[in-house]
């Protein structure tokens, strides 16, 4: 079959789940199947839409079908010595770009070059009610009032089935270094935000456990004056460490509790929840693994003006998101009603309102 019948397939499948009101469950390789609460629905695979349907690298932009393999458009980047710059996880070998962007997943280099939200230039959708439908396009400046390409990014396949996407597309940096100092936790806070306030190329910074590492990258110049301005030893085999972070493999993750994430101010201090604690992002996130409960986590994340997360659980029945007020779970549910009436995609995904 091929990509236009195959949509022509994926579209049929939704006319009649649209007609019968029957709920979907979206999958693709299955790497982010993890995440958030368990869905309802028969099964709508768009793993096999997959293939690059244009890529300029002159222009930085990149546009390949929501089941291309992460590793794929990776490869295909880095034979033209460019990268996804938002940097994300896999979380298995055959990762797709569509759960990617459906889940906004981005690693380390996150909080100094954006999100994968961010580099989002245009999708294709197919909505709740079968229809196709193009958003964006191809270059930075192509729209007037709200963007709804990178609406997208971050909800989990409740909005609509993403079908193409369209990113902007970064060079590698000519030269990347790690530096590596032991300190507590206190401690790396402070070095990593003050670094967010220097002219330095630091593109990723993250403390785990008992040292804080700097990775510092762009041209060799840059980075060899940089390097004269950041205590530490030079890390052997950087790219394995950040590597291993990115997809959870460091053995920090090797824990069986539940693992919490957590966003706060990257200044914020050590929090006085009792687990193991790892901060990346410069200290904007960290990961915890906990035995408390959420509601004691919360309060406490909530209470120095951040918000938490369960982002692995063996019991995915309970609560995992923060709950939203009012007016802006009243805000997602007119959004849903209007790309997805019936409420077909994903439904319970996020939560079970939605």
């Amino acid at each position: 079959m091929d990509e236009h019948d195959l949509g022509k397939a994926l579209q049929q499948q939704v006319l009649d789940a649209f007609e019968k009101e029957n709920p979907l469950n979206i999958t693709g390789s299955g790497s982010k199947s993890f995440l958030g609460h368990v869905p309802h629905g028969q099964t709508i695979d768009v793993f096999k839409h997959r293939g690059i349907v244009n890529y300029d690298p002159r222009e930085l932009v990149l546009t390949a079908r929501s089941g291309t393999p992460l590793s794929k458009i990776e490869a295909t980047l880095a034979d033209a010595g460019q990268i996804l710059a938002f940097e994300p996880p896999h979380f298995g070998n055959q990762a797709t770009l569509g759960g990617t962007i459906a889940c906004a997943l981005s690693g380390p280099r996150r909080p100094y070059s954006g999100s994968a939200r961010d580099f989002v230039l245009g999708c294709q959708i197919l909505n709740g009610r079968g229809e196709i439908l193009r958003f964006g396009g191809q270059v930075m400046k192509n729209v007037a009032g709200y963007d709804v390409s990178r609406l997208m990014a971050g909800a989990y396949g409740t909005l609509g089935i993403l079908l193409e996407i369209s990113l902007k597309v970064l060079p590698r940096p000519a030269a990347s270094i790690t530096v590596t100092h032991e300190c507590s936790a206190a401690e790396a806070i402070e070095s990593m935000s003050a670094l967010l306030g220097k002219p330095y190329p630091v593109d990723a910074a993250c403390h785990d456990g008992d040292h804080c590492h700097v990775r510092i990258s762009g041209s060799a110049q840059a980075v060899s004056e940089a390097r004269t301005k950041i205590p530490g030893e030079t890390m052997p085999d950087a790219e394995t460490f950040w590597a291993a972070l990115r997809e959870h493999e460091h053995p920090f993750f090797d824990h069986r509790n539940t693992l919490y994430r957590i966003m706060v101010k990257p200044a914020t201090p050590p929090l006085p929840i009792e687990g193991s604690w790892l901060l990346d992002w410069g200290g904007a996130q960290r990961w915890l693994f906990s035995r408390k409960d959420f509601s004691t986590i919360r309060h406490c994340v909530e209470q120095a003006g951040g918000h938490v997360s369960v982002f692995r659980s063996d019991d995915r029945a309970v609560e995992l998101f923060q709950p939203l007020p009012a007016p802006l779970l009243a805000l997602h549910q007119r959004i849903k009603s209007g790309f997805d009436p019936k409420s077909i995609f994903n439904r319970g995904r996020l939560y079970g309102n939605l």
